[in-house]
């Protein structure tokens, strides 16, 4: 059941992508970011009032922390989606895993351990040059600066979801990390319109059309159910099949980008999206498999 959940949260995120990208043409950033927070809250609040859910929390500067390092990630995400083929903005930002494995290798080095770990290695270099090809023929300045929004979104995410995993431990339910970082969301979209160039023609806000108040709300919904279908798939099933299934997001966000905008790519873009989503599948199996020896050796030192 894990499996169909995660395949749900793809799919809707990658619909989301592209909402969020037709959207761009009516909305600054900023205010796509404020109308999914706030559409996202209104649909979760109904959803915690039946389930008998409560919203205090012990644990309120950790909900900030994490929302607030999420929301960044989420605006450079969005940014990018705007400047990028949504197939290439999405690979970039799947980027977690050789993310995670640069900070434990830069973690063993500052350690002064010897013996860094090769498949890491190989994986961080096979990544890497798969990003480069995936961004040629060189771009025009403005969608470089979408990639590298891209790609630090990506480091972003990986921090985020560590903190999301703390708050988990803590006993944090579910629904009460996403209410909170949707409120912070609400906060950031809010501050964002209104601080000077928070929109590229001035505008702090923008009158809505049938299609953008469409959009919007279709952002808001396909955003918090797609939120609530990753986190139920990520407590119920394995983590090497949940991290390896959420790619297929870039397959659904390769059919998007041909079906509405006709992108059409070069033989070395697939070639380098490619390279990029196997580094990043054998990045999460060895991080994975390692986490796990850890602990059960933790696990046999307790026991002796």
């Amino acid at each position: 059941m894990a499996a169909l959940w995660i395949l749900v949260a793809s799919f809707l995120f990658s619909l989301m992508g592209a909402a969020v990208k037709l959207a761009s043409s009516e909305y600054s950033v900023a205010e796509i970011v404020f109308y999914r927070g706030l559409v996202g809250i209104i649909l979760l609040y109904f959803f915690i009032r039946h389930q008998g859910g409560r919203l205090r929390t012990e644990h309120l500067g950790g909900h900030l922390w994490r929302g607030s390092i999420g929301v960044v990630s989420l605006w450079m995400w969005f940014y990018a989606a705007t400047k990028l083929p949504l197939a290439t903005a999405v690979t970039l930002n799947y980027m977690s895993p050789i993310w995670t494995a640069v900070a434990v290798i830069a973690f063993a080095w500052w350690q002064g351990r010897q013996r860094i770990a090769l498949p890491l290695l190989a994986a961080i270099g096979v990544s890497f040059g798969g990003v480069i090809l995936a961004l040629r023929p060189a771009f025009e300045a403005q969608q470089w600066f979408g990639a590298l929004m891209a790609l630090l979104s990506g480091v972003l995410a990986a921090v985020a979801y560590t903190m999301v995993r703390r708050l988990s431990r803590a006993g944090e339910p579910e629904y009460r990390v996403v209410f909170y970082f949707l409120a912070v969301n609400i906060a950031a979209g809010l501050a964002g319109s209104l601080l000077p160039g928070g929109s590229p023609d001035g505008a702090a806000w923008h009158a809505h059309s049938p299609r953008g108040a469409a959009l919007l709300l279709f952002i808001g919904a396909s955003g918090v159910f797609a939120q609530m279908a990753l986190t139920r798939a990520w407590r119920t099933g394995k983590v090497l099949v949940v991290a390896n299934l959420q790619y297929t997001g870039i397959v659904f966000s390769s059919v998007w980008g041909i079906l509405i905008w006709h992108d059409v790519f070069d033989w070395h873009v697939w070639l380098g999206m490619g390279l990029i989503l196997a580094s990043s599948i054998a990045a999460t199996f060895y991080n994975t498999v390692t986490e796990k020896r850890a602990a059960a050796a933790a696990s046999a030192g307790v026991d002796h």
